[in-house]
């Protein structure tokens, strides 16, 4: 395998474990944080807003939505405008939860680069960036090209 590509997956598992732990210490589960914070972002989206600001898909914001309802993070409301459209709001124990969840995402991110200078990490985000616009770039292609395909 070719040693990017290793490197990169045993440390993205890695740090899922440790970001799971974290959140689970709040009564979360990994990927409700980052729907928490698009709305700690701006409340009332929805699914299918959140879903293209998490990188995953509607049905996926809409199974876990349900659990954080359940939980009492979240309500479902109907559009004003829009009787089609769902909306998700914070509760308060959904707004109490970006500080405590904020802080630990902190305090993971300090840890795991505690080893670096202020220039590796400031060079290891930037590259990363790069990196990130680079297999957005080569998926949105291939689905182009899957798309075209398939027509």
């Amino acid at each position: 395998m070719p040693e990017f590509l290793d490197l990169h997956s045993k440390t993205t598992k890695v740090l899922r474990v440790a970001a799971e732990a974290a959140v689970r210490r709040h009564g979360l589960r990994l990927g409700q944080d980052h729907l928490l914070a698009a709305l700690w972002e701006r409340d009332g989206r929805t699914p299918g807003e959140i879903a293209v600001a998490v990188n995953v898909t509607t049905p996926a914001v809409t199974k876990t939505a349900a659990r954080m309802v359940e939980a009492g993070l979240l309500v479902r409301r109907g559009d004003d405008r829009d009787n089609r459209l769902v909306r998700l709001w914070l509760t308060d124990a959904g707004r109490a939860l970006q500080e405590p969840i904020e802080a630990e995402r902190r305090l993971l991110e300090d840890k795991v680069t505690a080893n670096l200078t202020k220039p590796e990490r400031e060079h290891l985000l930037s590259a990363l960036a790069k990196i990130h616009r680079s297999a957005c770039e080569l998926l949105d292609k291939q689905i182009d090209h899957d798309e075209s395909t398939s027509a």
